[in-house]
């Protein structure tokens, strides 16, 4: 969906996502469509990176009422240490980012603690 350029001016619901693979390494990514994109990275159906490195999990999910927020805010998390990013995932960064909080996994928080799920990276 990232490539209908036509849908950019417009509200596209949208999501940046950071899994964590079994080697320990994050991936950060971008969809429209939460809960499929998630799916397809814990079944190894998307080829590169996280296909390589299963199990995946969910460690963090954000929602952003434009897909180009959701776009500028996956390329800064990509130039992000290691640290920076283990932050952001513990709730303990202040991003600063102002996206949505309608969707069940509020913005700019992580997903997963180690304790719960949110519904996309549940299953």
């Amino acid at each position: 969906m990232i490539g209908k350029i036509a849908s950019w001016g417009a509200p596209v619901p949208s999501w940046v996502y950071i899994l964590e693979c079994a080697d320990g390494s994050y991936y950060t990514g971008c969809t429209t469509h939460i809960e499929q994109r998630i799916g397809q990275h814990k079944a190894g159906v998307i080829p590169g990176y996280t296909s390589t490195r299963l199990p995946v999990e969910c460690v963090y999910v954000a929602e952003f009422q434009h897909l180009y927020e959701a776009i500028a805010w996956e390329r800064t998390i990509k130039r992000w240490s290691r640290a920076k990013k283990e932050a952001l995932i513990a709730g303990a960064y202040d991003t600063g980012a102002q996206p949505s909080t309608s969707w069940k996994a509020r913005a700019a928080r992580p997903c997963v603690l180690r304790h719960g799920r949110c519904a996309a990276c549940s299953g």
